[in-house]
């Protein structure tokens, strides 16, 4: 710390430690709804404060360079002509940063011509000689040179901004092994890369430090350079000049003519309303109270926003809480604590009240009514474990208005929020009470239900003002009632025959024992075929094999590499250890599906609506979306999922290439749409347009080709791409992109078009108003961009697809419960729904499945729908 007695003046290279703050943060996780990249902003505030706090300094300024363009680059026109250029993100925020600095009332200095550095050594040396204590606050190297009695640098450390290191005389002198003033020395001799100044061949900083010692100056050592033996003495005479010139522009400038002198700069108070204005923008919660608490304001900072305290929550008997209930006339927020699946606890809160009770029947009976009815509105975080806990209580919810978890993912898809505590920092800017649990008897008293209520409902306003109306739309038009249908549907389970299972993985393990086996013959030893390492060794020294795609461990031996290299290179124990990979991971999905088969004898996986940014949905505890389809053998495991007990018989129903439709929905290409409102089969017909044959002429080989064509387009498919998934040369890929586009060209001008137009607004939307971000879109890295731009050429198509389905999914569930039929759906896998069907009710739940899933989306074509039946899902298969 400096001397308490002295004025202490910090003067702060803004420019240098933003771009550090860029980098040191995630930029993805620092976007604003509008788009706007703000890494750089927080990063530079967050240290800013932590200095203020921690050094208290009555004088202040933060000075940053205009441009590139310096009385330097006049010098020397190379100058950091190698720095990259600046990146897509990173340019905006510093105008917004330094707005910030206006409303702190933090004087920004700037001077054309001049850097940000020179700027630093003026104000330094000012304030050294009039009596102030100075810390100067720069990630510029040359800024070492300023350090004396009177003068600190603060540096950042290699863990970023957040962490700087003190330099005085003292500690230059032991880092450097000279004093502060020959810093400049060693950087001349040395040469900077950063700065483009090339320094002398083969010398490096310990060498430049000895010649310093040895010779006492950097102009006594080049006056006397001819006693320099060796190469190195040769290479010094050679660039005596390069290093005059690096000494010539490090040399900062401490005499620049600037508006204000060091007494200028006294801390004032800040603007307390324009820092929530511009922090509100810039969606800076969690940086406001720091602020504050880190700034004069010269008033309450929140005189006209009270300090939050969080309510003492009342505990009530059920009669009096039904009572409290029933006379509420705004939403509530409802959290209900679960153990074992079953409720323990259940907590409410509006703005201002908070009530909690245990859960009994009593309990139950008194609140069944309020919480069974839709016109009591309910705001839930995660509801669709609570409200399956309630479901087993005999309580089905009603009401139900707003999932601050879907919410927040709905608004940030690519990093959803995983917790309330998550929410309530982000969107509130405080921390919930959250108890340790590791220790058995926690320091700290987590939240309470009605706490842990009153903070989802003061969240859910927060979220509704960030959640634009189309997102807030799909947010309870589509995944709410998906949720409550989700919640029905992961209790029902799906009867799976755990005989079937068996049998099936006792025949891949002799399979698998029988392939390692014959593999061992041809190796001529035993090893441990699931080792990447041994495999790589038999591979590609033993059997000496072509080497597959280099990686950090040796050389691929993933699948896909392996398919590829029995095809070039055919091989008897390459052949073998496919079919042993292909068998090993079918024991492994069937043990995970045994595993999970319950006492009633049914299977009851978790769906996650927030596990991807596109809006399909994933599911856990087993993944039942990773069941293999594509072969007769693979399918075998779907026929251990059976009808059930008291039920008749399985109804499978899936989209007919969902995709393509929306495609030509959302292109209004006429041939596409033509094809599909023709009936006829899409890649024949697309087939005959390509390849300029009758629709019957058209070969299995030439409809493959147009397959893929049409698909690997919606998802951004290369002409290298095509080539190696249809195995044809690139030329003849290309010409086939080629004739493709010429016939279809709507879908070209689509897919480009939404691309440009995602760089413009920074999303993509689908038919009905959901958003994914793609801030990438303006990255500076290549591969960053262009894989953006393949994801946002499929987020529409993809994404709409998923809102079809989830559509169709809650409707049929509705029209099932009020048609009074006992068949229910049980599974949503990809583009497929599994309804399990009551004896009888064959023809009704069929018509409800296929209107609603015809009528799920208004498109220019017609949804089609194909159905199946069967007394297992590989017998109902179509």
């Amino acid at each position: 710390m400096t001397d308490s007695a002295k004025p202490t003046l910090m003067v702060v290279d803004g420019h240098s430690l933003a771009y550090r703050a860029f980098f040191a943060l995630p930029v993805e996780n620092f976007t604003t709804k509008d788009n706007q990249h703000t890494n750089a902003i927080y990063g530079f505030l967050s240290m800013l404060v932590n200095l203020i706090k921690a050094e208290q300094p009555t004088h202040m300024a933060i000075a940053f360079d205009t441009s590139r363009h310096s009385f330097r680059t006049d010098e020397y026109p190379e100058y950091k002509a190698t720095r990259s250029e600046t990146p897509q993100e990173f340019r905006g925020q510093i105008p917004l940063l330094q707005e910030c600095l206006a409303a702190m009332s933090i004087p920004v200095l700037t001077k054309e011509g001049i850097e940000a550095d020179d700027i630093l050594a003026t104000l330094a040396k000012q304030g050294s000689q009039e009596g102030y204590d100075v810390l100067v606050v720069s990630g510029d190297r040359d800024t070492i040179q300023l350090v004396n009695d009177q003068v600190t640098l603060l540096y950042p450390s290699v863990q970023g901004v957040s962490q700087l290191k003190r330099y005085d005389p003292v500690t230059v002198q032991e880092r450097y092994g000279v004093r502060p003033e020959q810093y400049p020395d060693i950087a001349a001799l040395v040469g900077e890369t950063s700065d483009n100044l090339p320094g002398v061949p083969k010398v490096g900083e310990k060498t430049a430090v000895k010649w310093l010692t040895q010779f006492g100056s950097l102009d006594e050592l080049l006056a006397r350079a001819e006693e320099i033996k060796g190469v190195v003495g040769g290479n010094l005479r050679e660039h005596i000049e390069d290093v005059r010139r690096n000494r010539k522009l490090n040399r900062l400038l401490d005499d620049v003519e600037l508006p204000v002198a060091p007494a200028d700069l006294v801390v004032a108070p800040a603007d307390v309303q324009a820092i929530r204005d511009i922090f509100a923008r810039l969606e800076f919660r969690t940086l406001l109270p720091r602020v504050f608490d880190a700034v004069g304001t010269g008033e309450d900072p929140t005189s006209d926003e009270p300090a939050v305290v969080l309510p003492t929550p009342v505990q009530v008997p059920a009669a009096e809480l039904a009572v409290w209930l029933e006379s509420a006339d705004d939403e509530l927020a409802v959290s209900v604590v679960t153990a074992g699946g079953e409720v323990s606890r259940i907590g409410v809160a509006s703005l201002t009240e908070l009530r909690e009770t245990d859960w009994s029947d009593d309990v139950a009976d008194a609140l069944r009514p309020w919480l069974e009815s839709d016109d009591a509105k309910k705001i839930f975080n995660d509801a669709k474990t609570q409200v399956k806990a309630l479901r087993r209580a005999g309580i089905r919810l009603g009401g139900l208005s707003y999932d601050t978890l879907l919410a927040g993912w709905l608004l940030r898809p690519s990093l959803p929020d995983k917790t309330l505590s998550h929410l309530v920092d982000r969107y509130l800017g405080e921390k919930l009470p959250v108890a340790d649990p590791t220790q058995l008897v926690p320091e700290t008293e987590g939240a309470t239900p009605s706490q842990e209520a009153w903070f989802i409902r003061r969240t859910a306003d927060a979220l509704r003002e960030d959640l634009p109306e189309s997102v807030a739309t799909v947010l309870t038009d589509i995944e709410l009632p998906t949720l409550l249908t989700l919640a029905d549907m992961e209790l029902a389970g799906v009867a799976v025959s755990h005989d079937v299972l068996s049998t099936f993985s006792a025949e891949l393990l002799t399979r698998t024992d029988a392939l390692a086996a014959e593999s061992f013959a041809i190796v001529g030893r035993e090893f441990n075929l699931g080792s990447p390492k041994q495999l790589q060794e038999v591979l590609f020294e033993e059997l000496q094999l072509p080497k597959t795609r280099k990686t950090k461990t040796g050389y691929s031996t993933d699948a896909a590499v392996l398919a590829d290299l029995q095809e070039s290179n055919p091989h008897p124990f390459l052949n073998l250890l496919l079919q042993y990979r292909e068998a090993t991971k079918l024991r492994q999905i069937i043990e995970s599906l045994d595993t999970a088969i319950k006492d009633d004898h049914r299977v009851h996986t978790t769906y996650v609506q927030t596990g991807s940014q596109t809006g399909r949905l994933s599911s856990t505890d087993p993944n039942l979306q990773n069941i293999p389809v594509r072969t007769e053998e693979s399918r075998r495991i779907r026929s251990a999922f059976q009808v059930g007990d008291g039920y008749e018989t399985l109804l499978t129903a899936d989209y007919s290439q969902i995709e393509m439709r929306i495609m030509a929905h959302l292109s209004g290409d006429e041939g596409l749409i033509e094809a599909f409102n023709s009936g006829e089969d899409l890649h024949r017909f697309v087939g005959a347009r390509v390849f300029g044959v009758e629709p019957e002429d058209v070969t299995s080989a030439m409809r493959t080709k147009v397959k893929a064509m049409s698909y690997g387009l919606v998802y951004g498919l290369s002409a290298f791409g095509l080539s190696k998934q249809l195995r044809i040369e690139q030329s003849e890929a290309k010409q086939l992109m080629l004739e493709y586009f010429a016939r279809f060209g709507a879908v070209r001008d689509y897919l480009r078009a939404s691309v440009i137009a995602a760089k413009e607004v920074g999303y993509t939307e689908t038919i009905f108003g959901r958003r994914r971000p793609f801030p990438d879109l303006s990255s500076p890295n290549r591969v960053l961009r262009e894989n953006a731009e393949r994801a946002a050429l499929n987020a529409p198509i993809q994404g709409s697809a998923a809102d079809v389905m989830k559509i169709a999914l809650f409707r049929i569930h509705a029209d099932l419960r009020e048609a009074g039929l006992r068949s229910r759906v049980l599974l949503q896998i990809h583009d497929e729904l599994v309804v399990e069907v009551a004896p009888g009710e064959w023809d009704a739940a069929e018509q409800i499945v296929r209107t609603q899933m015809a009528g799920a989306a208004d498109l220019s074509v017609p949804l089609d729908v194909q159905v199946g039946r069967g007394r297992d899902w590989n017998e109902a298969a179509h």
